[in-house]
């Protein structure tokens, strides 16, 4: 099968696509979007997160099929040119940013939190957050993250 979506503003196409695979892994293997993990293949972890027509959804969880002719945007999307996304500047800044493994999709679940909530309440954060794993923090440089990236915004 041959599905061709929008990823991050360009119109992008992928041939013999089993209808069994997951959007995750034709981002990743066969498209060249790294950017999204693949770590639970369950929904768990949120290491996949992405936006899929504009909604904040696990990769790993929908079918390649389902996402023909969808709008996705990537963590790479996030960023413009070379300037980081505000939101990626304030992982980095707050050193948020451990292993890196789960960081794609805390991005991107903090991302659509300020975009609903430009100055969320820590509870609100938390909640936002709380289908995202990390192994290696204690959380709290991630929470300073989101508190960073949220005061840049105001």
């Amino acid at each position: 099968m041959r599905i061709e979506l929008e990823i991050n503003g360009d119109t992008r196409s992928a041939d013999d696509v089993w209808e069994g695979e997951s959007l995750l892994f034709v981002l990743r293997e066969r498209l060249g979007f790294p950017g999204s993990k693949n770590a639970c293949e369950q929904g768990e972890c949120g290491s996949c997160s992405i936006y899929l027509d504009g909604n904040l959804v696990c990769a790993c969880l929908v079918l390649a099929g389902q996402a023909q002719g969808a709008r996705v945007t990537t963590v790479e999307g996030l960023a413009e040119d070379l300037d980081l996304h505000p939101v990626q500047e304030a992982y980095l800044k707050a050193g948020a940013v451990q292993c890196g493994f789960c960081t794609p999709g805390l991005i991107m679940a903090t991302h659509e939190l300020l975009e609903r909530k430009a100055q969320p309440s820590d509870a609100e954060i938390r909640e936002a957050l709380a289908g995202n794993l990390c192994r290696c923090t204690g959380y709290e440089k991630i929470l300073d993250a989101v508190r960073l990236a949220a005061k840049a915004r105001a």
